[in-house]
């Protein structure tokens, strides 16, 4: 049998001001009671699962969850900067019908080349997948035949699993990732990853 590094895939919980849709990008935004939830019964679902590492990123609604998903197993948690959402740079903070009103220029072009599209002093998703991909990849080559929590974002997640699925970035939004959600992939010595959850939900 072939040996396999499973990874635990998980988006962060609910964050305040979830309802209207903008770009967070790398600011500190708080979880809800809700999101603090999520993280709860993502631990119990897993509680039972011999897990072996942690890591997640370094901003605080995730670095919560690993901190939740850790309590009461001996491993610590590793925080990566790499495992950070998509910078937005000066958009970060706005919500999607500002940016469509004060640059709509800027915001067509996001729409029609988001995969290229750069906001200003931010990144695109090519440089999001450079920095993401890697750094699984090292975690993965440094747990064979291990079970691997891994905390991140809706952008960070989607760029893991479509390498996974050998696909391109421009299928980006054809994956869902639901706060709170779980996906679950194996990685295989032959290189041959497999996605066994897509979004999963909290029982």
């Amino acid at each position: 049998m072939k040996a396999k590094t499973r990874i635990y895939l998980i988006r962060h919980g609910e964050i305040a001001g979830s309802e209207i849709s903008r770009y967070n990008g790398q600011m500190e935004v708080p979880l809800t009671p809700k999101g603090l939830d999520q993280y709860h019964l993502l631990a119990e679902r897993l509680k039972n699962f011999p897990v072996s590492a942690c890591y997640t990123s370094d901003l605080t609604r995730c670095v919560q969850g690993a901190e939740i998903l850790c309590n009461g197993r001996e491993i610590p948690f590793q925080a990566r900067r790499e495992l950070r959402e998509l910078s937005f740079g000066e958009w970060e903070g706005m919500a999607w019908t500002e940016l469509a009103e004060k640059f709509p220029e800027a915001w067509k072009n996001r729409m029609k080349g988001f995969v290229e599209f750069r906001a200003p002093g931010g990144e695109n998703l090519l440089d999001l997948r450079d920095r993401v991909v890697p750094a699984i990849h090292e975690i993965v080559a440094r747990h064979p035949g291990e079970e691997v929590i891994v905390v991140g974002h809706g952008g960070v997640n989607r760029v893991i699993l479509l390498d996974a699925l050998g696909t391109p970035p421009s299928s980006m939004f054809r994956i869902e990732q639901d706060y709170g959600c779980l996906n679950i992939i194996d990685y295989y010595e032959d290189g041959n990853p497999v996605v066994k959850l897509l979004n999963g939900s909290s029982p």
